[in-house]
């Protein structure tokens, strides 16, 4: 499965269970890992796995477990809806590591190691996006 594909899959709740469900693939992974700012460090506290571990999967062409599947599948989503609401991955990039007095003063890539955090962020875009501002 390409980007692309995954891409526009991430509307579809029910083709995402299934991936979930299924495991994303390392490949995919890495091709989410290019598309977004953030570092392999980063992915490692995002998905409570180690580095290392993140490497053996590489090495094995391993798919990752559902719970780690799920969690970047969120944070996928809420990338392209950050990209929609602030429209480039510049601005949203520039948002998510500023501090952000609604979200409690923190940056919101703090929040992004908990579905309640990325439940939250997701919220406070859709905000964003129709003008409510806190």
């Amino acid at each position: 499965m390409s980007i692309a594909q995954f891409n526009s899959q991430l509307i579809d709740t029910v083709e995402l269970i299934k991936l979930s469900r299924k495991g994303i693939p390392v490949s995919l992974f890495e091709e989410i890992v290019q598309s977004n700012p953030y570092s392999i460090k980063q992915w490692s506290k995002f998905l409570h796995i180690t580095e290392r571990t993140i490497q053996r999967y590489k090495k094995e062409k391993r798919k990752f477990e559902s719970l780690q599947s799920d969690r970047i599948i969120e944070i996928a989503k809420l990338q392209l809806k950050g990209k929609e609401v602030f429209g480039s991955k510049s601005n949203f990039g520039e948002w998510m590591n500023s501090k952000i007095i609604a979200l409690g003063n923190i940056r919101p890539v703090e929040l992004l190691d908990s579905s309640f955090g990325i439940e939250m962020l997701m919220d406070e875009l859709g905000r964003i996006e129709h003008g409510i501002l806190a």
